[in-house]
């Protein structure tokens, strides 16, 4: 697949304000600071679509794009630490929960993990909670540029073993790195035969 065009379409506080679903829609979900506006930069080709920040917590409503006018891309808030209270990040994971659990169209979410970090609790527990409510979901390593592939093997094969506890068979996981372009075809190739399998079913 080749991005030809993406747009901003809207931001949304609650789900209800989302657009009409009559498109497929691909969300990306991480860890506070994981690089989640980066790669998305990355796979349309686009400086700034996502508005990157080194301040943890800046993505705050759900952010829908459209790409070549056929698909929508969603950039959802992180979880975790961010810099708001209590009840604001109480209020986040409401709208996420409701988006992730609702949404029909919402055909994969792509959890983005850091691949320097051993396994972290939080990205345990909530690609835990969606493999506990069925939606489809694949894993994003990212920053794989930051450090050398034995490291990142190193990592990646704990992750997948603190997985394997709870899960009789892993999720698809893909390395990325939004510096090289590591990873950005083989995403963009998942997005397209999964778009394909779900119309042509």
């Amino acid at each position: 697949m080749k991005i030809k065009q993406a747009e901003f379409v809207i931001s949304s506080a609650k789900l209800s304000q989302c657009p009409t679903g009559d498109k497929s829609e691909f969300a990306f979900i991480g860890r506070s600071n994981v690089g989640k506006s980066s790669l998305i930069n990355m796979l349309c080709e686009r400086k700034s679509l996502a508005k990157t920040s080194s301040t943890p917590g800046k993505t705050q409503l759900i952010n829908h794009f459209i790409i070549n006018n056929e698909w929508y891309l969603v950039d959802l808030p992180g979880y975790g630490y961010a810099q708001v209270g209590k009840t604001e990040r109480e209020k986040w994971m409401k709208m996420i929960k409701d988006y992730l659990l609702k949404r029909e169209n919402l055909l994969t979410v792509f959890v983005l993990v850091d691949s320097r970090l051993e396994p972290q609790k939080i990205d345990i527990e909530f690609i835990n909670f969606l493999g506990e409510n069925s939606v489809p979901l694949q894993i994003i390593f990212t920053k794989t540029d930051k450090q050398s592939n034995a490291k990142t093997n190193t990592n990646t094969a704990l992750f997948k073993e603190k997985l394997s506890e709870t899960w009789e068979e892993c999720p698809k996981f893909h390395l990325s790195s939004s510096q090289n372009g590591t990873g950005k075809e083989e995403i963009l190739s998942e997005i397209d035969l999964i778009i394909n399998e779900y119309w042509n079913n």
